[in-house]
């Protein structure tokens, strides 16, 4: 539980203001709770500046003022541990956008440190926060139609290709966020294949496999050339398919579940289905949702649902479908 923030306490500062940072920094201000920006592209931080309210200052300048309790990091994977670990010793709460960062010592570090200071870590897997996987995730738990068996994710689009992290990293790790909360566990298996075309070696298509010690299997497929964009999370379970259809335009329609039955008839397995049901829930902006829940956070009124713990099992699964291509590379080259 997030210790010494207390309710109207809740500003923070938003460091890093490029494609996603932006968005942070508009919902915060939304919420009134936007204090500063901090960039060091100076003409990118005054244009965010102006459009929010929120006040330019320097990143030293955020540590050492007591009346900005929490630090919103959105700049590049590898400068992650880094600015968090200073925050976390200015005695900040920190929200770190995904991943949370590329090492695992790091995150344990980060973890520790935390823990020892009584903030807050959070990670932004924004997809937990979605009102319509939260529902999802209430389905399958509530084991109103079986066991949860078998879930896999698609993640495809034309764009945005990046030149210094490969897709899995940039798209996976939302699925694998959701994947593990549905799982309830982290998986015992990890294997993974990648392929590379546009700037080699880095894959523009991965799929990873992952098998959980509880039986529930998955795969998760993303791809930054593909033809159409897909975003598309599906649960099966015993009585019915839970499709979580993102890249679906009418809200209504983004959660359907279609029951089904298999019977046997002369000991032959026979299917039995049922129409597609949509599930129709109140619309919430689902990145306003997660920064609502960081200021809870400051507030000592939660703790984080996505905090270090969470991102580092995420990052487990990163590091090991990341080693599971290098090893099929190495084993394809040698045949």
């Amino acid at each position: 539980m997030a210790k010494g923030a207390s309710a109207g306490s809740g500003q923070v500062a938003v460091v890093g203001v490029g494609y996603w940072g932006r968005n942070l920094a508009r919902n915060f201000a939304e919420l009134g709770a936007l204090s500063a920006i901090v960039d060091t592209n100076a003409a990118a931080a005054a244009e965010i500046a102006t459009r929010t309210g929120g006040e330019v200052r320097t990143f030293a300048d955020v540590l050492a003022d007591p009346a900005i309790p929490g630090v919103v990091i959105a700049t590049r994977a590898e400068t992650h541990f880094e600015i968090a670990m200073a925050a976390l010793d200015a005695g900040k709460h920190v929200y770190v956008e995904k991943p949370l960062v590329l090492d695992e010592a790091e995150a344990d570090a980060l973890i520790a440190r935390a823990d020892e200071a009584g903030r807050a870590l959070m990670v932004g897997h924004l997809l937990r926060y979605h009102p319509v996987f939260r529902e999802m995730l209430e389905i399958v738990r509530s084991g109103k139609y079986g066991r949860l068996r078998y879930i896999y994710s698609d993640r495809l689009n034309l764009g945005k290709i990046r030149t210094e992290e490969n897709v899995m990293w940039s798209f996976a790790p939302h699925d694998i966020s959701m994947v593990l909360a549905l799982a309830g566990e982290e998986p015992d298996r990890v294997t993974a294949q990648g392929a590379a075309f546009v700037t080699p070696p880095i894959a523009d298509i991965v799929s990873v496999q992952l098998k959980f010690p509880g039986g529930v299997q998955a795969a998760i497929r993303s791809s930054w050339i593909h033809f159409e964009k897909a975003q598309q999370l599906v649960a099966i379970c015993d009585d019915a398919t839970i499709v979580f259809e993102d890249s679906q335009t009418e809200w209504g329609r983004k959660l359907g579940v279609h029951e089904h039955l298999i019977e046997l008839e002369h000991g032959i397995p026979v299917p039995r289905r049922g129409p597609m049901r949509f599930i129709d829930i109140p619309y919430e902006e689902p990145l306003q949702r997660e920064c609502a829940h960081f200021l809870s956070c400051l507030a000592g009124q939660s703790a984080p649902l996505t905090d270090g713990r969470e991102g580092r099992a995420v990052l487990r699964v990163l590091q090991r479908a990341t080693d599971a291509i290098a090893l099929a590379e190495r084993e394809g080259k040698r045949t």
